[in-house]
């Protein structure tokens, strides 16, 4: 645990541990969607391993505050991150987010009527799937430059820090 604190720094672990939990909860609320409909979906096992997780996570935030971390610059570092670094990976945070929407949403809605009526020319339709595709395309374009943009703020940070 010290040497994951000691690489991502004490938020940088929080967030990164946090998907132990957050990801059954995803497969339970995904899993809880379908179960009228599909009858091999147990919403109850992934709800039962999310809520098992969680109390683990909370276990190992709760040590979190014994074990020190070094003075170098991590990424994820709220206190010493700048205006700028802040907006970038709040940015990142957002067109993540905006990801994961749309692909739960391509993962949980039969889109064959949809492709049916495309194929059929109808105009609301066609453009309905235009801007999902348009969705998609804004979501995956602004993860790429608010990547870049957070990594370059991230790595004037560091700079400033080793110079000083």
């Amino acid at each position: 645990m010290a040497g994951l604190v000691e690489r991502f720094g004490k938020t940088g672990f929080a967030a990164l541990t946090s998907l132990i939990w957050a990801l059954p909860m995803a497969a339970w609320a995904g899993s809880a969607d379908l179960t009228p409909i599909d009858t091999t979906a147990y919403p109850r096992i992934a709800l039962g391993v999310g809520v098992v997780m969680l109390i683990v996570w909370l276990v190992l935030i709760s040590r979190l505050g014994h074990i020190q971390a070094s003075g170098r610059p991590h990424r994820l570092d709220l206190a010493r991150m700048s205006a700028s670094e802040k907006r970038w990976t709040l940015a990142l945070a957002a067109f993540v987010t905006g990801l994961i929407a749309w692909l739960n949403g391509a993962a949980t809605v039969d889109l064959r009527p949809l492709g049916a009526a495309v194929q059929s020319g109808k105009p609301g339709p066609i453009l309905f799937g235009v801007t999902l595709a348009g969705f998609l395309v804004i979501m995956l374009a602004g993860i790429w430059i608010s990547w870049r943009r957070s990594g370059q703020a991230f790595q004037r940070r560091r700079s400033s820090a080793l110079l000083e």
